[in-house]
């Protein structure tokens, strides 16, 4: 399929994991891309897999910098001079624990990351281009932010108001923008692995599908709502999570 011919996107956290499954799928269907984290190292190897600077460049900096996320969507716009999609996949989990012990500024980071960024991003895109011709929107939430969650308690919290806020920007940006999102269950990344090092077959073993999510699998569902496929979706937090709910289980 070349679902994405012609089209740009910009994706956050995009060096690795989900973000990197993403650019992958997205240029595999014949969008260009732009890559945003904090590691230039990192971004450099992803460009590379993705088969150079034709089909992707990159800008690190910190999602919370409204500075960088400017420079970000300004140099997407030089380069590949549109952004057709804006996959906001960057987030944080500064601290494990219970929610009231918590220290306040890991909460603060939290959702200055995970919420107040993803937001700041659609603004930044919606201002230069997204605003005038119209796009799409896929927010990576997660199913902590549907259902308890011990020990990610907050990080829970703040995909929460990423869900909400999913639903408010796609009434608030319609017509032309679409605005959906994705909740995966425990996806096998760097970043989640303290909830599944050391006893992954005995978490997979609760999920109706018998194995943890893939970075693949969660770009799939990505590539879906992005695409014209899904022209009649916003609004929507598509649950990818394995079938762990349907044994009553949670993340």
């Amino acid at each position: 399929m070349n679902r994405f011919d012609g089209q740009v996107a910009l994706i956050t956290g995009g060096s690795r994991g989900i973000g990197l499954a993403c650019a992958r799928r997205l240029v595999a269907e014949g969008a260009r891309v732009c890559l945003t984290a904090r590691g230039e190292e990192s971004l450099a190897e992803a460009v590379k897999t993705l088969g150079g600077p034709r089909h992707a460049i990159t800008v690190a900096g910190r999602a919370d910098d409204p500075g960088h996320r400017a420079a970000a969507v300004a140099r997407t716009l030089e380069e590949f001079g549109r952004i057709d999609v804006l996959v906001n996949n960057s987030a944080v989990n500064p601290a494990y624990g219970r929610v009231l012990e918590m220290e306040d500024r890991a909460v603060r980071k939290t959702f200055d990351v995970n919420v107040g960024a993803a937001l700041g991003w659609l603004r930044e895109a919606r201002r230069a281009w997204l605003g005038d011709h119209g796009g799409a929107v896929v927010n990576i939430a997660a199913l902590a932010g549907l259902t308890p969650a011990m020990g990610i308690g907050v990080y829970g919290a703040s995909k929460a108001a990423l869900i909400h806020l999913t639903r408010q920007l796609a009434q608030e940006m319609g017509p032309r923008v679409r605005v959906n999102a994705v909740a995966p269950a425990v996806v096998r990344t760097k970043f989640a692995a303290r909830l599944y090092e050391g006893r992954e077959d005995e978490l997979a073993g609760q999920y109706a599908l018998g194995r943890l999510g893939t970075p693949e699998d969660i770009a799939g569902a990505v590539a879906f709502l992005a695409s014209d496929d899904a022209s009649w979706i916003t609004g929507q937090t598509l649950v990818a999570d394995g079938g762990i709910v349907l044994s009553g289980g949670g993340v």
